[in-house]
């Protein structure tokens, strides 16, 4: 009976200690998965350039507001490709700065494609003239 109790204890320590080995591998991959998204979101400055390149799109832009932002993704990624190996907040704090730049300048580029669409080419958007005849 002694010999059993001393299996069932020495299996329940053992069970506690993968559990806690568990709970420490799962800490760090949460870290290691914050970081990696973190990277990856700020990664998308390549794409981000590509599209202000876009002649569509670019083409949209005043120039002084282009610039603004190819400056502000080229430094983005610049700091990427040194600092590879930084944190997560690093990360997501080169990316909230990228963000302060550019999303004024493509909400205000949006604001105005909606609002070209709106008026008709040539009009004021005030609409035909109806007058009453009697």
């Amino acid at each position: 009976m002694k010999e059993t109790h001393k299996n069932s204890a020495t299996i329940a320590s053992s069970l506690r200690q993968k559990q806690q080995e568990a709970e420490k591998h799962k800490s760090k991959d949460e870290e290691h998965k914050k970081k990696v998204e973190a990277k990856n979101a700020l990664e998308n400055s390549y794409n981000m350039r590509n599209i202000v390149k876009d002649e569509k799109i670019g083409a949209k832009l005043p120039p002084a507001d282009k610039k603004k932002i190819e400056d502000a993704i080229e430094a983005a990624i610049q700091w990427l490709d040194i600092n590879q190996l930084a944190e997560a907040d690093d990360f997501e704090d080169k990316m909230k700065e990228l963000e302060i730049i550019c999303n004024p300048i493509i909400t205000k580029m949006y604001q105005g494609c909606v609002l070209d669409e709106a008026v008709p080419a040539g009009g004021n958007g005030a609409g035909p003239k109806i007058e009453e005849v009697d």
